[in-house]
Parts: C-alpha cells; structure tokens; sequence
C-alpha cells in the first residue's frame, strides 16, 4: 500500500475546533483527515492519502517523492 510511505503528523484539534485529532501529510498539499483518536485520525488520512495520490495521476501531476522521517525534524 503506497499510502504507508508518507509521514503523516498527528496533532490534537482545540475544543472550539470541536476536538479530536486532525492527521497532515505534509508532502501532500492539503492532504488531511480527522478522527476522534490519534489512530482514528491515522487510519482515515491513509484514504486522503491514496485519493490525493489518484488525482494528481489523472491530472498527470508527478507524484512527490516521500520525504524522510529525520528531514520533518
């Protein structure tokens, strides 16, 4: 599953953002999801993931190369 590749962040959403955890990829633009829980959150951006990835494809974008995990430092 190529989704796997990309660092994902988790990060808490403030109570007036209606909480939870929101997950970023941050190399994919815009690529996010949310959930209650930190892994909630983790498994639903593997879906951003692979649909961001399908339509920069249809739209014969290049996709990124996935950044290493010690570079987000």
């Amino acid at each position: 599953m190529r989704a796997l590749r990309y660092a994902v962040i988790v990060s808490p959403l403030a109570p007036e953002d209606g909480g939870g955890f929101v997950a970023t990829v941050p190399d994919l633009p815009g690529c996010m999801s949310d959930g209650e829980s930190p892994e909630e959150a983790l498994h639903n951006v593997q879906d951003a993931i692979t649909e961001w990835l399908d339509m920069a494809e249809r739209m014969g974008r290049p996709l990124p190369a996935p950044t290493r995990p010690q570079a987000l430092a």
